[in-house]
């Protein structure tokens, strides 16, 4: 959810801040913000809209000062507009912070507050903490000591950035369930809520845990517990993605961008996990018990997954809703028992609670992540991750796929070690796995065709997407694309649940897109689409067999290759045909309306 952007150095704050919020627009875009600091007084320019037109309008890019913090919000207390925008101060108009995330106590701390004879300005539940830091500085001790004091009596998550125009030449961030890293660099340092935002300055990064906090000058940082007080020895990484890899390279969007960087991903995630799969097969072997926890595209990974153990390593896990896991599964968890956490970011708060949740109860928990350093690799005990690299688009594309792979990996493996499939087969399924970055590369020759079959069906306002076996997760992930960034009705579901209920919602031209590559359920998929056709339904139909075309509208013909691969491949065609409907009927595929990149509140 929001985006946090800080710098002091040499430079000026605010031009700085200004390209990093650009860069962290993806993660909120309903108002920003930025406060910077000269000569002990803070100037503040902040508003309602997109960070382009606030920055011409107010002017972000003059304000003085070599030290700021900016922000980009996605609104969760107090409607989106000026007022309501970050940064928020305190009475005095000496302490400036943004945050993201939510304070679950903010209305008795507010009315405690109110009380004392403070004043508020904003809706907003950060209000509140500006005002208790404020509070407690009037105790006595130094601002840090106040902070720490104030920000003790918070619950919720939070990330902060605060500045304290006292302190000329620090600033504060601070870390609790929502992201922060700090970019280390020469005479300058930086934090932010990703990477890409000080990219461009320093690869070089050290990355905060939950209950911590960072003091940075233009020489030094330090990380402390926010609990105790004591400094945390934290170690400076490097981070191997370029600028590049997080700007467009001449791409009309990155969502496009990143559809087209799949075979590399895919490639750079097959090569990645060589050297450490068999060592995570053999542990997730130990385990009769297993569940994999994820949201939203992760989810639809996880459920690929489910037939992926089952048909090859023979092993059934019970795959849910992270949301859903630690209410309903909690006394099913223990240590026999491994939780398989799939996570684009590794901060999404669902999915890192139930991690949580399965740590307490004792499990084993296997992270499969594409964040290097993220709050998921850092709860679990083993982790696989994507290698994507960066993606900016809301609507995962490559981190799907990469998460796929990943995963395919995994119950080849695991099915190695069990000896629950011949070695034969194993070794040619591994070999065409090898391949699927050139098949994946094939596939996106239809971007052509995709966009013209978009065209057609730019007014249509409502699809179904059906699939049986392992293409219903592709066909709920083909529905899902289509509602994130086009805005249009979709439904996935089983081909086979079609005649109990939403074939009554079958009309003339409604578009059904059918995933049906060859295999044990071909022939049944056909009936269903038949059934369709034959209630007026406009088919389209994603498959290798040509007597798909006879019975379809549109075929999109796909490439040789074993059914349990298809749900890498199948995926790039539906990521298509979602992004020109978007663009289309007028809408911005990066930035859907609603959603954020990181879901890092419940």
């Amino acid at each position: 959810m929001c985006g946090i952007i800080g710098y002091i150095g040499d430079g000026r704050a605010s031009r700085i801040i200004v390209k990093g919020l650009k860069r962290l627009e993806y993660r909120g875009y309903d108002s920003a913000g930025i406060v910077t600091e000269e000569d002990g007084k803070l100037y503040i320019k902040k508003g309602a809209g997109r960070i382009d037109e606030l920055s011409k309008e107010l002017g972000f890019p003059e304000m003085p000062g070599k030290r700021g913090i900016g922000h980009t919000r996605w609104a969760t207390h107090g409607i989106p507009n000026d007022i309501n925008a970050h940064p928020q101060t305190d009475c005095t108009g000496k302490i400036a912070l943004v945050h993201n995330g939510i304070i679950e106590n903010y209305r008795e701390l507010r009315e405690e507050l109110l009380k004392r004879g403070h004043r508020f300005d904003s809706d907003t539940d950060t209000e509140v903490i500006a005002h208790l830091i404020e509070d407690e500085l009037k105790s006595g001790g130094s601002f840090e000591e106040a902070m720490r004091r104030a920000l003790l009596r918070l619950k919720g998550s939070f990330a902060l950035g605060i500045i304290y125009t006292e302190e000329p030449d620090k600033l504060y961030f601070v870390r609790n369930e929502s992201p922060l890293v700090l970019g280390i660099g020469e005479g300058e340092n930086f934090a932010a809520s990703d990477v890409p935002a000080f990219l461009e300055y320093t690869n070089r990064v050290v990355f905060l845990d939950d209950r911590e906090y960072a003091i940075i000058g233009k020489d030094f940082w330090v990380v402390k517990n926010l609990d105790s007080g004591e400094t945390v020895e934290k170690p400076v990484q490097k981070i191997g993605w370029s600028l590049e890899m997080a700007e467009k390279a001449g791409y009309p969007h990155f969502m496009l961008k990143e559809i087209y960087e799949q075979p590399r991903a895919i490639r750079d995630a097959l090569h990645g996990n060589a050297g450490i799969i068999r060592s995570v097969a053999e542990e997730v072997a130990r385990y009769e018990k297993i569940f994999i926890v994820a949201m939203g595209t992760s989810y639809h990974a996880g459920l690929v997954a489910k037939y992926l153990f089952q048909r090859l390593a023979k092993k059934v896990p019970i795959v849910e809703d992270a949301s859903e896991f630690r209410y309903e599964f909690e006394d099913l968890v223990d240590e026999n028992t491994l939780v398989i956490a799939i996570t684009q970011s590794g901060e999404t708060a669902d999915t890192l609670a139930a991690m949580k949740l399965a740590k307490r109860k004792g499990a084993k928990v296997l992270a499969i992540v594409n964040v290097v350093g993220s709050m998921a690799t850092r709860i679990a005990d083993l982790t696989l991750y994507t290698h994507a690299g960066p993606e900016i688009g809301v609507a995962a594309t490559k981190t799907y796929t990469t998460q796929l792979t990943v995963l395919t990996m995994l119950a080849i493996e695991l099915a190695r070690v069990l000896g629950t499939a011949g070695e034969e087969y194993l070794e040619r399924l591994e070999m065409e796995l090898n391949t699927v970055p050139e098949l994946v590369e094939r596939v996106l020759k239809h971007d052509g065709s995709l966009r013209e079959l978009a065209e057609y069906l730019r007014e249509k306002r409502d699809f179904f997407y059906i699939g049986r076996g392992i293409s219903v997760p592709t066909a709920l992930e083909g529905a899902l694309k289509l509602k994130e960034i086009s805005y249009i009705h979709a439904e996935g579901l089983s081909a086979g649940e079609l005649k109990h209920g939403p074939l009554a919602l079958l009309e003339d031209g409604v578009p059904v897109v059918a995933i049906a590559p060859g295999g044990k359920t071909f022939d049944k998929v056909v009936s269903n689409i038949e059934e369709s056709k034959a209630r007026g339904a406009y088919i389209i139909s994603i498959g290798n067999r040509d007597d798909l075309g006879k019975v379809s509208d549109v075929f999109v013909k796909m490439p040789e290759m074993d059914e349990l691969l298809t749900p890498i491949v199948y995926a790039v065609p539906l990521q298509l045909l979602a992004y020109h409907l978007a663009v289309l009927r007028g809408n911005d595929p990066d930035k859907p309306r609603n959603l954020a990149k990181s879901v890092t509140v419940e």
